[in-house]
C-alpha cells in the first residue's frame, strides 16, 4: 500500500521542480552516523549508481543514456545545452512518454475523469474519520488545493499531490518543463523522431491496482510534516545534480523505515514491492522496445527517469549485457 507514496518519494527527482522556497537543511543532514555509513555502503553496492549521462558504443553505433527529471529546475539548462548537439544528430530519441502521448492523456482525463477522480459513490470526506479529514483538508489548503476538490480525488492521486511540500507547489504549476521535455523540444526542432518506451496508461494501471481501502491507508501514511517533506526534497535534488542516484535511492529506503507505525520489516517489504512494480518491472518491459530501436538505428538517445539507469535491471546493465561499451558523460 505504500507504493504510491514511494512513487512520489523515490521518483521525486523525476517529477518535481527544484524551487527557491525549498531550501535549508536536507534529510541527509538528519541521519545518524550509523545510518550515513549504511547508506554509503548500500549505495556503493548498486551497479551504475553514479552519473546521469552515459555513452554506450558498439562498433559504429552509439547510444546516449540520460537520467532525467520531468519538471523544471534552472540547473537543467546547462545539461540541456551539453546534450543539444547529441540529441539533434540522433536517429531516434526514446522517452517514457512523447509529447503526443501527454496530449492524449490530457484529453483522456477530460473524457474519463475516473482515472484521477472519484466520480461515483462517497467522497473521501465520507470515507475517513473527522480527525483524518481535518489533517487532509489542512494539508490540501496549504498547497492551494481546495478541500472540496481533494475530497473528490482518487486516494492514490491525492497522496501524490500531498507528497509535494507546500514550498514547491507554486512553481510546480508554473508551466516550466523538465529535462525530458527539453530533449523532446530540441529533437523536434531538428526533425528527430521520438518514441515512447511504454504505453501512456502503464503507470495508471500500477497506481490503481490497490483496493480503495488500501489507498486510503496510504493516504494517511503520506501525510508527512512539511519540514520533513522539504528536507527530502532538498537532499533528493542535491543528490540528482551531484549524480548520486544510488544515494537518493537508499536515502528513500531509510525514509520509509522512519515512517511512524511501520516496522523495519514492513518498510523493507513495501520498498521491495515498489522497486519491483515501478522500477524493475517497467525496465524489463522496456527492454524489447529498446532492443528493437537499437537494431533499427545507429545513433539513439534514451532519456528516462534517473532511477531507471542504475541497478542489475537498469538500462545501463541492459546495454552492458548486450556488448555495449559504457562510459560516463558524452
Amino acid at each position: 500500500m505504500l507504493k504510491r507514496t514511494l512513487l512520489a518519494i523515490l521518483f521525486c527527482v523525476l517529477s518535481v521542480p527544484a524551487v527557491a522556497q525549498c531550501v535549508g537543511d536536507g534529510f541527509l543532514d538528519q541521519l545518524s552516523p550509523a545510518d550515513r555509513n549504511a547508506l554509503a555502503q548500500a549505495a556503493s553496492d548498486i551497479p551504475f549508481g553514479n552519473g546521469t549521462v552515459w555513452t554506450a558504443k558498439k562498433g559504429d553505433q552509439q547510444v546516449t543514456v540520460v537520467g532525467t527529471m520531468h519538471v523544471y529546475d534552472p540547473r537543467l539548462e546547462g545539461i540541456r545545452e551539453r546534450l543539444k548537439e547529441t540529441v539533434q544528430r540522433a536517429d531516434l530519441v526514446l522517452v517514457e512518454a512523447t509529447q503526443e502521448d501527454q496530449k492524449t492523456l490530457e484529453q483522456l482525463v477530460v473524457t474519463e475523469p475516473g482515472i484521477l477522480f472519484l466520480t461515483e459513490g462517497p467522497t473521501l470526506r465520507d470515507l475517513v474519520d473527522d480527525d483524518t479529514w481535518a489533517t487532509i483538508a489542512e494539508a490540501a489548503s496549504s498547497r492551494s488545493l481546495p478541500p472540496f476538490m481533494a475530497a473528490k480525488m482518487q486516494p492514490w492521486y491525492l497522496s501524490m499531490m500531498l507528497s509535494i511540500p507546500p514550498c514547491a507547489m507554486q512553481d510546480m504549476v508554473s508551466g516550466n518543463l523538465g529535462l525530458d521535455h527539453m530533449i523532446m523540444q530540441d529533437a523536434a526542432a531538428a526533425g528527430v523522431p521520438t518514441q515512447a518506451v511504454e504505453d501512456i496508461m502503464t503507470l495508471f494501471t500500477i497506481f490503481q491496482q490497490d483496493p480503495l481501502e488500501e489507498q486510503i491507508d496510504l493516504l494517511r501514511i503520506s501525510l508527512l510534516a512539511p519540514d520533513t517533506q522539504r528536507q527530502m526534497f532538498v537532499s533528493m535534488l542535491d543528490s540528482y545534480f551531484a549524480g548520486d542516484i544510488a544515494t537518493l535511492w537508499e536515502m528513500s529506503r531509510i525514509a520509509v523505515r522512519q515512517t511512524p507505525g511501520i516496522s523495519k520489516e514492513q518498510a523493507d517489504l513495501y520498498f521491495e514491492e515498489t522497486e519491483a512494480s515501478l522500477l524493475v518491472g517497467r525496465n524489463r518491459a522496456w527492454m524489447p522496445v529498446m532492443a528493437d530501436a537499437l537494431a533499427r538505428h545507429d545513433d539513439v538517445v534514451i532519456a528516462v527517469g534517473a532511477a531507471h539507469l542504475m541497478g542489475d535491471s537498469g538500462v545501463l546493465k541492459f546495454l552492458q549485457d548486450r556488448g555495449w561499451d559504457l562510459s560516463q558523460g558524452l
